[in-house]
């Protein structure tokens, strides 16, 4: 019996592996990879050349762990590999939920042998971390200028030795923006010095100037900026032959005639050809702000990125375009978004919302259980709806068509009284199906949604309900996008199924939101309401993501577990 059921885990196991590869993928193949490279929310992404080809870093918010960590050896195949940050920073101020704070824009950039990360958190000022061994762990973070209101925050080292750090303001904190700040800074990294001198000022046609990258090329120091807001703007490239300026400044990406809109906010980085390449985000509503990557060439010394379709110096984003000559092949490595939880860590793209509070116990995998557990933590009883509880179990939206589906076996203690656990799309909107138990011990299947969850006082809507008699239960959410143009809409219906085989629609299709800041995301929960010395519980045996187009292929695979 134990052979048999190796035997159908280990097919479980492959089929995942290879409908996975299928959520979003790149690369063509051929030679030719297509846009967007990663179809995910790594926010204000920037990249560096290390020793062991690229490393990419972006905004993580208030989520834990923060500071994503992905490797490249190409620019189109991406690998998480880690977390530069194990807990937000200050640890016991973002064990609350603190939606859109935290890592704002994020600098990665490699020095004498060591990886160095700057952010700008927008209520404490100026971070640092860094390591030798980017997938391992990194150094605790070091506050190199206690201020409000500063973000978007990169580094640079010149070839005299001299440091310097180049950043902009949040409005919000600071009552001021659009402007560009340089500022010289310690050799080692670890402190601004001397008086801080405004570099660029956007008021005159580049309102929202943020997001500095700082470079030196061919005898001129650049400050790359993205202008015009999230979802409409377009890139600055500015140029001096004194790094304090004056620069010249000039618009080199915008939508144009293409499709995507806003094209900015990202890293300049070169190949050991010296080919130049761009990765950038697009802002697609509730899919969040996704990752393209386009070539830049060089013209009267003013870098075009993407192609100058009108012919007046200004870049278009590409849709296909010839893979990044590296050297040779690399393979192909789509992002993980399914998870079979047979190993003592869960996957790397799960992540909390706030740091874990020591006094509670949300959950753990299990190597030698094969499942994951969620405890029903009791909440507030003033938190009414999901929105400010940290112990949601979450991860971005793997791609544009998706469908999700996991196995639960809820363990109620009938002492507990209300508790619940399920399956959730998560953002400013969210709705989510869950077995629930009632205060007489009665268990129930639910779908409930709430709109404006930032905002509204009203609590969570009840959609649907379904006496059932047994724990054991999979759910089931497809993803997709109904929209292929701006707003980007989508569509989410919710399933369940008390056999693995037959799956039913349950209660009304949902139309996803972003969050503060990040896109929607999906995920776990467990929660309950009455604190009790054994908690209701949830084993969650695997969690597996494919296309809409393999949908069959998979199920399949989970009836043949059962």
């Amino acid at each position: 019996m134990r052979l048999r059921h190796l035997l159908l885990s280990l097919s479980l196991t492959v089929c995942a592996l290879e409908t996975n590869a299928q959520v979003w993928n790149a690369d063509l193949g051929n030679g030719k990879y297509k846009n967007p490279i990663i179809h995910v929310d790594y926010s204000d992404p920037d990249v560096c050349a290390g020793e062991d080809g690229y490393y990419m870093t972006a905004s993580s918010f208030n989520s834990s762990p923060g500071l994503p960590i992905l490797h490249s050896k190409d620019l189109v195949n991406w690998k998480l590999i880690g977390y530069a940050l194990q807990e937000q920073v200050p640890v016991d101020h973002y064990r609350t939920v603190r939606h859109g704070d935290g890592v704002w824009a994020p600098s990665i950039r490699y020095h004498n042998g060591e990886y160095y990360i700057y952010w700008g958190d927008p209520d404490f000022g100026i971070y640092m971390v860094k390591t030798k061994n980017p997938a391992g762990i990194w150094d605790e973070p070091v506050l190199v200028k206690e201020a409000k209101g500063i973000i978007d925050t990169c580094p640079f080292w010149d070839e005299d030795g001299k440091a310097y750090l180049s950043y902009a303001f949040a409005g919000s904190r600071a009552n001021v923006k659009t402007v560009l700040m340089l500022s010289e800074m310690a050799a080692d990294g670890t402190k601004l010095i001397g008086n801080p001198a405004l570099v660029f000022d956007g008021h005159d046609g580049h309102t929202t100037a943020e997001g500095t990258k700082i470079y030196k090329k061919e005898g001129y120091y650049w400050i790359w900026s993205p202008a015009g807001g999230v979802k409409p703007g377009w890139q600055l490239a500015m140029r001096s032959k004194n790094i304090w300026g004056p620069y010249e400044v000039k618009i080199v990406l915008n939508q144009g005639n293409s499709a995507v809109n806003g094209p900015h906010q990202g890293a300049y980085v070169e190949t050991a050809n010296g080919e130049g390449w761009f990765i950038h985000f697009q802002d697609r509503w509730a899919y969040g702000r996704i990752l393209h990557l386009q070539p830049v060439t060089w013209k009267n010394a003013w870098p075009i990125i993407g192609v100058d379709t009108n012919n007046d110096g200004i870049g278009e984003p590409v849709e296909e375009w010839k893979k990044p000559n590296v050297g040779r092949n690399y393979p192909i490595t789509p992002l993980e978004s399914s998870d079979q939880f047979n190993s003592h860590q869960y996957g790397l793209q799960w992540q909390w919302q706030a740091n874990q509070n020591p006094s509670e116990q949300w959950g753990w995998s299990s190597a030698n259980l094969g499942f994951l557990r969620l405890n029903c933590i009791p909440r507030p009883e003033e938190m009414k709806t999901m929105w400010m509880m940290p112990n949601l179990f979450l991860q971005k939206f793997p791609s544009d068509n998706f469908t999700a589906t996991t196995k639960v076996t809820f363990e109620n203690n009938p002492d507990a009284k209300k508790c619940s656990t399920g399956l959730i799309i998560f953002g400013e909107d969210y709705a989510y199906i869950a077995i629930e138990q009632d205060n007489e011990g009665k268990l129930k299947l639910v779908q409930r949604s709430m709109k404006n969850a930032r905002t509204s006082k009203e609590t969570e809507i009840e959609l649907a309900s379904l006496p059932i008699q047994q724990k054991e239960v999979f759910f089931r959410t497809k993803v997709e996008m109904i929209q292929d143009k701006e707003p980007f809409d989508a569509k989410v219906t919710f399933y369940y199924s008390l056999d693995g085989k037959k799956f039913n629609v349950l209660g009304k299709s949902f139309k996803p939101a972003a969050g503060r800041w990040v896109g929607a995301k999906i995920g776990l929960f467990a929660t309950g309401t009455k604190t009790v010395n054994d908690s209701s519980y949830a084993n969650y045996d695997w969690f597996e993501v494919v296309s809409n187009n393999d949908v069959k292929k998979s199920s399949l695979s989970i009836s043949l577990q059962e």
